[in-house]
């Protein structure tokens, strides 16, 4: 990875319309955003992958009034991907998770993973009665996994850009997304840059000693 490139980029902003990520590389890119990790492995997210012409329009279109001038972006994007996240988490859930990780073994000694369940369930507790962040905490895996994804897609060669410019209520209505016990966290659209209308000034940010503090 050129991380000297990446420090002196802007973030794309504007797609190349005629073209699409290869299926391969793709498919890469979807292996590495499910392999992201989530604190005690709570998986949180379902991801809605659109890369039709048909459901980047429904999703263009359901951005809601004030943000519309975005859903050319989404158009122009090759894809563009609804990340959502859990409003709780059931005991279906939950289980679901320990049932996954029994399968794949990933504490091969039972002991290890009945204990690892127990401070498991009593974390979650903390965030749902102590802190009452429940639903924030779990957002903010979803934005770990939003930054893990665009570093993988720059790897892969491919333009991330991050949209916060939605209406979740609409978003969410339009894909039926509350219905699964999730909702809108945040939109990932990926492609390849319209070279015409690339930034070419400096990006500005703050000086060093400004941002770190070493001790």
């Amino acid at each position: 990875m050129d991380l000297d490139k990446l420090m002196t980029k802007h973030l794309t902003r504007y797609f190349d319309g005629s073209r699409t990520i290869p299926e391969e590389t793709l498919q890469q890119l979807l292996k590495f955003l499910r392999s992201a990790p989530t604190s005690v492995n709570v998986q949180p997210n379902h991801f809605y992958v659109l890369g039709t012409d048909e459901g980047k329009r429904q999703l263009a279109e359901n951005l809601g009034e004030r943000f519309a001038d975005n859903g050319e972006k989404i158009m122009n994007a090759s894809h563009a991907i609804i990340m959502t996240t859990r409003v709780d988490v059931p005991d279906e859930h939950l289980e679901a998770v320990f049932d996954k990780e029994r399968a794949d073994s990933r504490f091969p000694d039972p002991a290890k993973q009945s204990h690892w369940e127990s401070m498991t369930r009593d974390f979650l507790n903390l965030r749902n009665y102590g802190y009452k962040d429940l639903n924030h905490w779990m957002e903010k895996q979803t934005y770990m996994a939003l930054g893990m994804t665009m570093m993988a897609a720059a790897e892969l060669g491919v333009e991330a850009m991050p949209l916060e410019g939605f209406d979740p209520a609409s978003v969410d209505k339009a894909f039926a997304i509350r219905e699964t016990g999730h909702t809108t966290t945040v939109l990932l659209a990926l492609g390849y840059p319209d070279t015409t209308k690339a930034y070419t000034t400096p990006i500005s940010r703050f000086e060093p000693g400004r941002l770190f503090t070493f001790a």
